[in-house]
């Protein structure tokens, strides 16, 4: 790596995987937040010196934050989902943020029809089930199916597309509820999720964090998707009104749900742990060694191409850029 590259100060904030740190260690000057003994000090004195900030991050960066950097140019997210990151501030003030996309796609896709299988057929209480030798006193109780049933996507982007291609395969019909209809999508569209939900009977959420999305799929919803629904969230826990969630559980408004995310990481209502039908995953969605090594290269090679010139790999809508 150059000389010149190696005296530029990228900060860690909390510790992220092996392979980011070194990479970014071996480029850069990279300090990490959490080993000093005093981080405000520590930020008073070094945050103007600050050019990048990389990982992922369990405080959301706010302007109130970000202004400790004077000289920020470049925030490196690491997941597809950045809702940690004001990247509306950071746009308004010249920070590009990246994060990283298409790399785990496939993988959270693959896992979003496992955890939609799993919950339709009960495999973990089935495998419970066999561990525990309740299998000597009987048949484990008949499930519900995946045939015949409509499967509505909240957020048909790059995950979203991806598991409606795997969904296909089940010669299932698919629709789907974003901002706007899609050119060139072969599946329904309606303009409000409220309309879908009544349409379908699972509810598949891929959708983002944020203030847009927050609480979105709300007892309203619950309702319409009615006491044969399924729904799934594999995108973000804030995005269900969880309160609303358990208690159109309790009431039988739908009949079940499979989640791999909560609004409160990694704190799980016990209201929802109680439910023996719920299947609960602890945010797996990416979580392959594969695809983490991907993730983790590409927010490195986000900071290598941005500080050699060549701009950001993978920035955010919010954060724009193109070369001058």
């Amino acid at each position: 790596m150059s000389a010149a590259l190696k005296k530029i100060p990228v900060l860690i904030l909390s510790p992220s995987m092996p392979l980011i740190m070194e990479g970014i260690d071996k480029a850069f000057t990279l300090h990490k937040l959490w080993e000093q003994p005093d981080e405000a000090a520590f930020l008073k004195t070094h945050g103007p010196s600050i050019r990048a900030i990389a990982g992922g991050f369990k405080k959301r960066l706010d302007g109130k934050v970000l202004k400790q950097f004077p000289n920020l140019e470049f925030v490196s997210n690491f997941g597809v989902g950045y809702d940690g990151v004001d990247a509306a501030w950071c746009g308004q003030n010249g920070i590009i943020v990246s994060n990283t996309p298409d790399v785990l796609t496939d993988e959270v896709a693959d896992l979003t029809i496992g955890l939609l299988l799993s919950t339709i057929r009960q495999l973990p209480q089935a495998d419970g089930f066999v561990r525990r030798g309740d299998w000597l006193n009987g048949n484990f109780p008949l499930t519900t199916t995946l045939r015949g049933r409509k499967i509505g996507i909240l957020g048909l982007g790059r995950i979203g597309k991806a598991v409606a291609q795997r969904l296909e395969g089940f010669g299932v019909e698919i629709a789907y509820h974003g901002r706007k209809k899609q050119a060139d999508v072969p599946y329904k569209y309606y303009r409000t999720l409220v309309g879908m939900a009544k349409a379908v009977d699972v509810l598949i959420a891929i959708a983002p964090g944020g203030a847009d999305t927050d609480k979105l799929i709300n007892a309203e919803v619950l309702q319409a998707l009615g006491p044969e629904g399924i729904l799934i969230n594999v995108g973000r826990g804030t995005v269900v009104d969880e309160k609303a969630l358990i208690k159109a559980l309790k009431a039988k408004t739908i009949l079940t749900a499979g989640l791999d995310v909560f609004a409160d990481e990694p704190r799980v209502p016990q209201a929802l742990i109680d439910m023996p039908h719920v299947v609960l995953l602890p945010h797996v969605g990416s979580a392959s060694h594969d695809t983490r090594r991907l993730m983790g290269q590409l927010v490195v090679d986000n900071l290598l191409s941005w500080f050699k010139g060549k701009g950001p790999l993978t920035p955010v809508p919010e954060t724009p850029w193109a070369k001058t």
